[in-house]
């Protein structure tokens, strides 16, 4: 293998191991309440919808035009609401109103939690594929940056790295909840950084020039529709259900200016004739 490749294969299981980061955030420390479950949704749901609009579609509509971006860009809503639609979420049997009389604060959020927790774990295995799907152009990145020089690819990896622990919580937390297993939390989040490096080996090998730049950048605007469909459908309303419409709200706009700032800095990082 060229010493090249191995430079930034390496360089990018640096940064896309980083959600392994932000998964032991999760495994590691006491399980929050619903309430902080809800704020961290909220949170994920911003970090999604910033990646969707202002990355994933953004650059879509630049690289190919308005109207082919936002026709990429639908048929992934499309498609996705199609899916929510033929395989609709499961529901689980209802629990006694006299038994609920009872119970406390507490056994009241296990209810809660019991009632949605196949619908949180399918927000949180959703949230690993549509991360999936982000981390590997930014793998492709990662290579063609460690091609122009060493400094400039530990400069990127380093910034995808940072840009990725929040990423790693989204993906962890929902499954923890749901599988109360933190093995399973920590294994999808690490699986899913693992598409970095899964994309330099590609672009170093499969298709290095005969890979077409407008399929490729309408296929992430119908994964930035995917996204937007799951955040709006799935995970917007868990948060609000846990912590309440106001303060998940702020939790949005927060996890949508930490996402922005850190696509932010991920450009300044790039050569001036790449773009993530």
């Amino acid at each position: 293998m060229d010493s090249q490749v191995l430079v930034a294969l390496g360089l990018s299981l640096l940064g896309g191991l980083s959600t392994s980061l932000g998964a032991l955030f999760v495994v590691i420390s006491q399980a929050p309440n619903l309430k902080m479950l809800g704020l961290l949704q909220g949170f994920a749901a911003g970090l999604m919808l910033s990646i969707s609009f202002f990355d994933l579609a953004h650059n879509a509509i630049n690289s190919i035009g308005f109207l082919q971006g936002n026709l990429w860009f639908f048929a992934g809503v499309i498609f996705f609401a199609l899916v929510s639609y033929f395989i609709p979420e499961p529901t689980l049997a209802p629990i006694s109103s006299a038994k609920g009389k009872k119970k406390d604060g507490d056994d009241r959020g296990k209810d809660i939690m019991k009632k949605h927790r196949r619908q949180v774990l399918f927000s949180g295995i959703i949230t690993a594929v549509g991360i999936s799907l982000h981390n590997f152009p930014e793998g492709m990145a990662v290579f063609l940056g460690s091609m122009k020089g060493l400094r400039v690819g530990i400069n990127l990896a380093l910034a995808i790295a940072l840009h990725n622990i929040p990423e790693g919580v989204a993906v962890a937390l929902p499954v923890y909840f749901a599988t109360q297993s933190k093995w399973q939390a920590f294994k999808l989040a690490t699986l899913s950084g693992l598409a970095e490096p899964l994309g330099v080996i590609i672009v170093a090998y499969l298709f290095p020039s005969s890979l077409n730049p407008e399929i490729l950048e309408g296929l992430l605007g119908a994964v930035g529709g995917v996204m937007a469909f799951l955040t709006l459908h799935e995970m917007l309303p868990l948060a609000f259900d846990y912590a309440g419409q106001k303060r998940a709200v702020k939790a949005v706009f927060l996890g949508m200016a930490f996402m922005s700032a850190s696509l932010y800095f991920l450009e300044r990082s790039l050569p001036a004739d790449m773009s993530l």
